[in-house]
């Protein structure tokens, strides 16, 4: 049996060209994608909270819940519209208080992973207290931070560290501790000292894993901010809600609420954004 065999001529005949029509065909299918890529990134999260927003209505109308009890969304949006500059003002309060404390979070707990991961005398010794540190009530600490530093942002903002810190530790301490063997013995060969090998190794792998303790850590700064403000403050979203609800205000304590989710939800999503520019070959390593 005769083997088909290609002749010279063949083998060295181009491929031809697509023509205009493909070409033009293929950049509509790729603006299709995008578009279809952004109105699932945006659309799908509007949509779900369109769909919570019509149940909750449906079931104010449907169970006729009064608004004392809980109030249908309209009632909250007019409560936000009785008082915007109020509540706009104590939500910059709130804001602030969050991103002060988040940001000594982060330099505090990826300087104290650092330390924990360079020494194991030193992990072993104190990494037991950060635990329980870390699990007293946080809302008992409240009237002593209000004793030992007075009304003002000082005790709030610490509450802030408090509650966001250790989810930065454990994280940076499991990406810092996760290095390949063979990068270090690559670094090694090259005469890297211990700082280059922190810094040019060890610090960019543990990058995705920082991430992760940064998107926890940040919704829970939101909400130790608010529990700062429930028992040591005159001002700020925690303090509107305290207020609203002695004086049976239910629709303005929903709208420093949803305030609050919203500032939560923006908050997560920059840091997403930010994990986005600085390791854009993070997400590409670990999705199909």
């Amino acid at each position: 049996m005769r083997r088909a065999t290609l002749e010279p001529d063949v083998l060295a005949t181009p491929w031809p060209e697509p023509t205009a029509e493909r070409r033009a065909g293929s950049d509509r299918v790729g603006v299709l994608r995008v578009v279809g890529s952004r109105l699932s990134t945006l659309g799908l999260p509007a949509l779900g909270a369109g769909v919570v927003v019509a149940l909750w209505w449906l079931a104010t109308i449907v169970f006729q819940i009064q608004p004392f009890f809980l109030p249908a969304p309209p009632d909250i949006v007019r409560s936000f519209l009785a008082e915007p500059r109020f509540l706009l003002d104590q939500a910059g309060a709130t804001l602030t208080e969050t991103l002060i404390g988040f940001g000594i979070a982060i330099v505090t707990g990826l300087f104290i992973a650092v330390a924990l991961t360079s020494s194991r005398i030193l992990q072993r010794m104190t990494l037991p207290l950060l635990i329980g540190v870390n699990s007293i009530p946080k809302l008992a600490l409240a009237p002593l931070l209000l004793l030992w530093m007075g009304y003002g942002q000082a005790p709030r903002v610490v509450m802030v560290v408090l509650i966001s810190f250790f989810p930065i530790v454990v994280a940076a301490m499991t990406g810092l501790m996760s290095t390949p063997g063979e990068l270090g013995e690559l670094a090694s060969s090259l005469s890297a000292n211990r700082w280059q090998m922190l810094v040019k190794v060890r610090f960019p792998w543990a990058l995705p894993q920082m991430f992760i303790g940064l998107k926890v850590g940040v919704s829970l700064a939101v909400i130790g901010a608010v529990v700062s403000e429930f028992s040591a403050s005159n001002e700020g979203l925690g303090f509107v809600i305290i207020q609203s609800g002695l004086s049976a205000n239910t629709a303005m304590a929903f709208a420093a609420i949803t305030l609050l989710s919203l500032m939560s939800i923006s908050l997560f999503y920059i840091v997403v954004a930010v994990e986005r520019l600085l390791l854009p070959w993070s997400r590409e390593t670990t999705t199909g």
